[in-house]
């Protein structure tokens, strides 16, 4: 089929052609250097006109080595010119029909060498048709079409002699080379287009990652926030309460000393409050330079056990505070916080509370019980409280359990595993 080859550089017997950019000749149009169109599939009008284009500068190429470079064969008539320029249509459409188009190429081709024209001319449209059919299909295909075009060509000329068949030989050269650049580009591409599918992927991956952390620290700031609110709040309203009752029960002989207590319990919590809202709110800043205060942690429980016992509550502790990591602090604190705010809010006029904190057998234990006479904080919808506290705990790999228990009053008991096991210390028990 291919009768021809390109003229040698003197001197070294391999052939010449000006440079190529074999990076850019590998690459889809996307994802070639300096291109900044998105990638996806292409315009099929803009293939077509690329395509278009292709097929004129090759028939360019054909007519300037038909013209120029030295032949066995003889001029092409009229007619050789026609089949000639005719074989460069079908390329028009070479990445739409690849095969029907290498097979037009083929119609025009075969008797165009049949008649014995200049058969150099049409090598260029010859070697891109067999490149994009090689480029575009499969690698078996690929053998097919190179074993179909090398065996007539070897007949043919060895049916001529055997100084033809040994220049067919030299031709057949070049067709393997030209079908495995192409099932190499093929490869190469097939190679891009999986590290740009990997690259998407990791993209996508990093952007569900950071709505998983943004959904989580959403969460952990309401939850913050709802025990830090709950847990003022009620002792704002329990504090204000008392001053309430001392004002009306006897203004006559005004106790002025439990009304300015009162007042002061209540400033004291509203500071509090604002400095630890301030610290939980410091995730919601623009700026992601600005530090965030230290959690709370279990060095901060005397504090909730003493604004309890402003609230009315009698409160007893024993305390034995191993070190622990902070997250496991906190959620230690927060639970403390919420089942302190709980037993005040639901135990009842003077609830006795009793608070442990302990080390045991590689984990935290913590528990909160409490003999109030009142209402049960709701097990079911309508409060955060007990959800609250069964996630701080699930959040550092614990567990909680809670509950009224069979001799009156509420019992909170929190287990949350410490890496290493946390060392003992010696208890400390608080007064009432």
């Amino acid at each position: 089929m291919i009768h021809g080859a390109p003229p040698c550089r003197r001197g070294t017997g391999l052939p010449h052609y000006g440079p190529v950019d074999v990076t850019r000749l590998m690459l889809p149009p996307s994802l070639r250097p300096g291109s900044d169109r998105p990638a996806g599939p292409p315009d099929p009008s803009r293939v077509l006109r690329h395509d278009a284009l292709l097929a004129v500068v090759l028939a360019l190429v054909d007519v300037a080595f038909a013209l120029g470079l030295p032949d066995e064969g003889r001029r092409p008539t009229a007619f050789g010119w026609a089949l000639l320029l005719l074989a460069h249509v079908p390329m028009a459409w070479r990445r739409t029909a690849p095969l029907a188009s290498f097979l037009g190429v083929v119609a025009c081709v075969a008797p165009y060498h049949a008649m014995d024209f200049h058969h150099t001319a049409p090598l260029a449209v010859s070697l891109v048709g067999l490149f994009t059919v090689a480029m575009t299909g499969r690698p078996r295909r690929s053998v097919l079409i190179g074993v179909g075009v090398i065996g007539l060509m070897l007949t043919v000329k060895f049916s001529k002699g055997m100084a033809e068949g040994a220049e067919a030989l030299r031709v057949a050269g070049w067709i393997v080379a030209v079908l495995l650049l192409g099932v190499y580009a093929r490869v190469h591409r097939q190679y891009l287009a999986s590290i740009v599918e990997r690259a998407e992927r990791a993209e996508r991956t990093r952007e569900e990652e950071a709505r998983r952390r943004v959904a989580e620290e959403r969460l952990r700031v309401a939850r913050d926030l709802h025990d830090l609110l709950a847990h003022s709040i009620t002792l704002v309203g329990v504090q204000t309460s008392v001053a309430a009752h001392v004002l009306n029960a006897d203004p006559d002989r005004l106790d002025r000393a439990a009304v300015a207590r009162a007042l002061d319990d209540i400033a004291d919590t509203c500071r509090s409050a604002r400095g630890e809202l301030r610290a939980t709110l410091e995730v919601l800043r623009a700026s992601p330079d600005e530090s965030r205060g230290p959690l709370p942690g279990l060095d901060g429980v005397p504090e909730l056990l003493a604004a309890a016992r402003t609230a009315g509550a009698v409160v007893t502790a024993v305390l034995d505070p191993p070190q622990v990591p902070p997250a496991v602090g906190a959620a230690a604190y927060r639970i403390v916080q919420e089942a302190l705010t709980n037993a005040v809010r639901h135990g009842g006029p003077d609830v006795s509370v009793r608070v442990e904190i302990g080390a045991g057998q590689g984990e935290l234990r913590v528990t909160v019980q409490d003999d109030g006479v009142g209402t049960a904080p709701p097990a079911g919808g309508g409060g955060f409280g007990l959800v609250g506290m069964r996630e701080r705990a699930r959040s550092v790999l614990g567990t909680l359990e809670a509950g009224p228990r069979d001799e009156g009053g509420f019992r909170v008991a929190a287990r949350i595993p410490v890496p290493g096991g946390p060392a003992a210390h010696r208890p400390t028990e608080e007064p009432r």
